[in-house]
């Protein structure tokens, strides 16, 4: 039996540690963009552009609608250091 799909976007931010941005933005996330779900990942180490090491790197990651995606991503938008966001489509299932 075919299961129905639905076009989802799978965002991804790459950021350091840093225990007030991870809570404001599952604040906005949650609270303000309404979003499903996101996940928080803990990194070991990790390095950026500039080759600095970082040793709490911190991924977020979620997905929605395209449309939720930008809105959630215009929430960000100041909390976000360009460069570090990803985003592709995807069938949620």
């Amino acid at each position: 039996m075919d299961r129905p799909t639905e076009d989802v976007v799978v965002v991804r931010i790459y950021l350091q540690q840093d225990q007030n941005r991870r809570e404001v933005l599952l604040r906005r996330l949650r609270d303000w963009g309404k979003v499903r779900g996101a996940t928080f990942f803990h990194g070991v180490q990790g390095f950026g552009a500039q080759h600095e090491g970082s040793s709490e790197p911190l991924v977020i990651e979620f997905f929605e609608s395209a449309e939720k995606v930008d809105e959630a991503l215009e929430l960000l938008d100041d909390v976000v250091d360009p460069g570090h966001v990803v985003y592709w489509p995807a069938k949620l299932r």
